[in-house]
């Protein structure tokens, strides 16, 4: 049994070490995995970095999304062979996972290890955006940005699936098709030009829905594509820039303005929510109608190479601990 622990905060390449893993008997409640594959999550990295909201307490080992199968079960919900994901942090860069039964979800159909490993943040987050402020009745119109990403792409697969339209702005042209073919409506550059090009393909309507991961100027230009009340919600900050709002969408428009931590829902929901959420996503991941793409894996041990990956641009999807071996 091994983990990548960092026993202080930097460059996760220079601070992160394997080290062998020791874990007690299990006491009742817990259960014990063999971990089967944990993504790279810029969370993962800022945490590592000790620039995220949330601080560990060190020595740690990261980790905040992975699937695992039961290996021994002092939980009455749980048995050796179940599949089961971490809705909690869990410190999934690992061979081997220790927890409370009660923060798995265990999958209800059997599911490609991969996609399952990436169902607890960019999924939920989705559906949470896409339902859980104001749900657009079908046909109704949502606007986002940094719609290539993984959160994007959720977005515009379960769009598809509610009968919601998207709205799409992208950095570059080229990522235009590709998003077509994935289920988008309509894709437009994250600019002035596409700004424009989306007021008049929307017409006298407007989206009701705003889904804000840069910031900065492409934040303001989803708050000029939301109809009157609309809700701007943001859940990312790629540009590292704040939010500027102009006094007279506040005052003519009635914008509001709103933030999402799929953490802190899982933290807060009623566990009947939490696992109807993560039960309906599953299955459409069975179902083909959720796909998230896979750059490349790694075994834990190539971890230095994972990192360096996962930072590179051009990458075509995640980069993932492939932990089967």
């Amino acid at each position: 049994m091994n983990h990548l622990v960092f026993h202080l905060t930097g460059k996760p390449i220079e601070v992160l070490s394997l080290q062998p893993l020791h874990l007690p008997p299990l006491n009742e409640g817990e259960v014990r995995l063999r971990l089967l594959a944990a993504p790279i999550n810029p969370a993962d990295l800022n945490t590592i970095e000790g620039t995220y909201g949330v601080k560990l307490a060190l020595p740690a080992t990261p980790g905040i999304e992975g699937v695992g199968k039961v290996i021994e079960s002092r939980d009455p919900l749980f048995a050796p062979g179940d599949h089961a994901i971490f809705l909690r942090r869990s410190s999934t860069w690992a061979t081997h996972a220790q927890v409370a039964g009660s923060s798995l979800f265990k999958l209800p159909v059997a599911l490609d290890p991969l996609q399952a490993a990436m169902l607890k943040v960019n999924p939920a987050t989705a559906w949470r955006l896409l339902t859980g402020f104001q749900q657009p009745l079908p046909g109704e119109w949502i606007v986002q940005n940094a719609s290539n990403s993984g959160v994007g792409r959720c977005v515009i697969q379960l769009a598809v699936t509610l009968g919601i339209r998207t709205m799409n702005l992208v950095r570059r042209a080229e990522l235009a098709d590709e998003l077509l073919k994935l289920g988008a409506d309509q894709v437009v550059t994250d600019d002035d030009e596409g700004l424009s090009l989306a007021k008049g393909i929307l017409g006298t309507e407007r989206a009701r829905l705003a889904f804000n991961a840069v910031g900065g100027d492409s934040a303001l230009r989803l708050m000029n594509l939301l109809d009157e009340g609309g809700i701007h919600i943001t859940y990312g900050a790629m540009g590292r820039r704040p939010l500027t709002v102009p006094n007279g969408l506040l005052i003519f428009k009635d914008l509001q303005f709103r933030g999402l931590w799929v953490s802190r829902w899982i933290e807060n929901a009623p566990p009947v929510e939490v696992a109807s959420v993560y039960g309906f996503l599953a299955t459409e991941v069975a179902a083909g109608r959720l796909v998230q793409p896979v750059d490349s894996t790694f075994a834990l041990e190539d971890f230095t190479e994972a990192l360096s990956r996962s930072i590179e641009s051009g990458r075509d999807g995640k980069v993932l601990f492939d932990l089967r071996s």
